[in-house]
C-alpha cells in the first residue's frame, strides 16, 4: 500500500554534490520510465500503474497532474530503498521545519510545544490550529491540550561571505576521493574511538596536503616505512626503500638517484610556507590560463601569456599527444584538468573545459553508482542474515 500522507516532494529534499539519494533517485526515475515504456508496448502486462487522481485527492494533494503522481511514486520508492539503511544516515537540520506543512521556517516566529519533542508550527499552520475545534487541536484525540509558545527565529545574516582560508586538497574534492583515502588507511567511523582518530587524520591530511597520504611499503622487505626513514626514486613510481635495506646496499643497482624523505618535523617546518606558495602559484597559473585563452594581442604585457598561448598552439598541432608521452601536452592537460575541477563558468573560454568537466562528472557518477550498488548488496546480505537468524 502506497503511503501518500507525506507532502515532501523530491524538489524540497536538500542535498550536496555526491550525496547518496540524488543518484538513487535518478536510478528510480530511469526504472519508472522503463515501466512506462513497458506499459505502452504491453497493455496487458502486470507493471505497476501510477498513482490515480482519486488517490491524490484523498491524500490532500492540490496538484493532481501526472508529474505529481510520478513525484509521489518516486518518494515512495526512494523511501523503500533508504528505509533499511536509515540508521546509517546522519540527519542534519539546518533550519526549522513545520510539523504540518513541512516548509522550512527561515525568519519570523515559530510555535513550539514544551511537552512534545520536535513539534513546531509556522505562523500559517498555527493560525489554522487555533481555528480548529478543541478535540482536533494538538495533541489530537487527547483531552488535555498543550499550549504553544512563540520563538523568534534568527534570520540568515546579510553577510554570508566565507572569510576562512581556502585549503586545497584532492582528497576532499569528491566523496569518492575521500572514500578512497579512508579505505586505503582503514579510517572507520563505526565506533566513537575510531571516529575520533579518523577525524583527526582527516584534518591532518587537509592541513598537510604534501604529506604522504598512504602507508608506504619497502619494495625489498615489504615492511612499512616510517616517516623520515626511507628513500624514494623521483622518477620511478612506487619505488621506496627503508633505511635498513638502503644501508645494506639493496638499492645500489637502481639506475636513478634515490632521495631521502624528510621527517615529520622537517616537513612541518616547510609545509605551511610551501603550501601557501603553492596555492598562490596555482591561482596565478589558472588566472593566466583563462586570460591566455581569450587574449589576441600580438605583444601581451601579461607575464607568460605568450608561453601559454604557445602551449595551446602546440596542443593543436602535436602528433604525439599526452598519451604518446609528449611532455608539453602533459603539462597542458594537467593545467586544463586543474582548471576544470574548479571552473563554474558557463560557457567557459578555456579549450576543452566543458569536455573535461563532463568527463569528471561521468567518472564521479560511475563511482557513485558502484558505491550505491555496494551499499545495496551489503543491505541485502544484512537482511538475509537477520532473516536467517530469526528463522
Amino acid at each position: 500500500m502506497i503511503s501518500l500522507s507525506a507532502k515532501v516532494t523530491a524538489a524540497r529534499l536538500p542535498y550536496f554534490d555526491g550525496d547518496y539519494w540524488p543518484g538513487a533517485a535518478e536510478d528510480i526515475i530511469y526504472q519508472l520510465h522503463q515501466e512506462e515504456d513497458g506499459r505502452k508496448h504491453n497493455r496487458k502486462g502486470s507493471t505497476k500503474r501510477t498513482i490515480t487522481k482519486r488517490a491524490l485527492k484523498a491524500s490532500g494533494q492540490t496538484d493532481r497532474s501526472s508529474n505529481a503522481s510520478k513525484d509521489l511514486l518516486l518518494m515512495h520508492r526512494l523511501g523503500e530503498t533508504i528505509s533499511p539503511m536509515k540508521e546509517d544516515f546522519i540527519m542534519v537540520h539546518l533550519q526549522h521545519a513545520c510539523t504540518h506543512c513541512c516548509l522550512l521556517m527561515v525568519s519570523g516566529k515559530h510555535w513550539i510545544c514544551n511537552n512534545c519533542k520536535n513539534f513546531q508550527l509556522c505562523n500559517g499552520c498555527y493560525e489554522v490550529e487555533q481555528n480548529l475545534e478543541d478535540r482536533e487541536r494538538h495533541p489530537v484525540n487527547q483531552r488535555l491540550k498543550h499550549p504553544l509558545y512563540p520563538i523568534e527565529i534568527n534570520g540568515v545574516p546579510t553577510d554570508t561571505k566565507d572569510k576562512d582560508e581556502i585549503l586545497e586538497s584532492e582528497f576532499f574534492d569528491t566523496r569518492q576521493a575521500f572514500l578512497s583515502l579512508c579505505q586505503g588507511n582503514h579510517y572507520q567511523y563505526d565506533t566513537l574511538r575510531r571516529a575520533k582518530h579518523s577525524s583527526m587524520m582527516a584534518l591532518y591530511h587537509l592541513h598537510n596536503p604534501t604529506a604522504p597520504a598512504f602507508v608506504i611499503n619497502c619494495i625489498v622487505c615489504r615492511l612499512d616505512i616510517e616517516t623520515g626513514q626511507g628513500w624514494r626514486c623521483e622518477i620511478c613510481p612506487d619505488y621506496d626503500i627503508c633505511n635498513a635495506c638502503y644501508l645494506k646496499g639493496r638499492g645500489i643497482d637502481h639506475p636513478h638517484k634515490l632521495t631521502h624523505q624528510p621527517s615529520i618535523a622537517e616537513r612541518d617546518a616547510q609545509s605551511k610556507e610551501a603550501r601557501q606558495l603553492r596555492v598562490v602559484q596555482l591561482r596565478m597559473m589558472l588566472d593566466l590560463l583563462v586570460h591566455a585563452s581569450q587574449c589576441r594581442a600580438v605583444q601581451c604585457p601579461y607575464p607568460n601569456c605568450t608561453k601559454v598561448r604557445g602551449l595551446f598552439r602546440h596542443g593543436r598541432q602535436c602528433k604525439v599527444r599526452a598519451s604518446g608521452g609528449c611532455p608539453l601536452c602533459k603539462k597542458m592537460w594537467h593545467l586544463l584538468q586543474l582548471h576544470a575541477r574548479a571552473c563554474k563558468d558557463t560557457p567557459c573560454p578555456v579549450p576543452r573545459c566543458r569536455d573535461l568537466r563532463e568527463h569528471l562528472r561521468r567518472l564521479n557518477q560511475q563511482a557513485d553508482s558502484r558505491r550505491r550498488a555496494a551499499v545495496m548488496e551489503m543491505m541485502r546480505q544484512r537482511a538475509a542474515e537477520v532473516a536467517g537468524s530469526s528463522g
